[in-house]
């Protein structure tokens, strides 16, 4: 039997290259001995007090309360919960395009089996400390002028991790071509000195 290798993975609700990421590494996890954790980062958190654009802005503001919602939860369950969650969570804001409000959260705790009065933790900064407390033990390896997708993964030395963001993809890969990406991704980050690989987006994320 092959031995399983732990990855995990930060992710902010609201980001939708993070979750073309994830739809590629639940592939991943049926065709490589790879299981995945998923954590929670936050773009509010990464972008406070930068001088944004207003819209922007305006999405940073409305962006505590997945992230809020998602520590709550996770606390209360225990971190396994955040793998179904961040699915339905998802699917309502990516694909049926919900507004960042207590119908969504309401709606996806109910769904996953969680107490539905975790919504109310969207409006509280109760949780912040934890969330900041995990936002930074993703982003610590990888710096801060790096949003989210990031990856934790096993590194070329047996014990050793490499750390990195992205890949950002559309659409993501299924089968044996999500596991090929795989390989490529792990065989870049774990090359020493090796920073960036990157080329302009010409399409927006395709959820299908």
């Amino acid at each position: 039997m092959t031995e399983r290798s732990a990855v995990d993975m930060w992710f902010d609700p609201i980001c939708p290259w993070a979750w073309m990421t994830s739809r590629w590494l639940l592939e991943v996890e049926q065709v490589r001995p790879v299981d995945i954790t998923f954590n929670v980062m936050s773009l509010s958190v990464l972008n406070a007090g930068r001088d944004l654009p207003e819209q922007y802005q305006e999405l940073m503001t409305k962006g505590w309360g997945p992230v809020r919602v998602c520590i709550a939860a996770a606390e209360a369950g225990g971190p396994q919960v955040l793998r179904d969650l961040y699915t339905a969570l998802g699917t309502r804001i990516h694909l049926q395009k919900y507004e960042l409000d207590k119908k969504l959260y309401t709606e996806a705790l109910t769904e996953v089996g969680l107490d539905p009065a975790l919504a109310d933790a969207a409006g509280s900064d109760a949780w912040d400390d934890a969330l900041t407390a995990s936002h930074n033990a993703g982003m610590k390896p990888v710096g801060t002028d790096v949003g989210t997708p990031v990856i934790h993964a096993p590194g070329p030395v047996e014990g050793e991790k490499v750390a990195f963001f992205g890949p950002v993809v559309t659409p993501a890969p299924k089968g044996e071509a999500a596991g090929k990406l795989w390989d490529g991704v792990l065989l870049v980050a774990g090359t020493p000195g090796f920073y960036e690989l990157k080329r302009s987006r010409d399409q927006d994320p395709i959820f299908d």
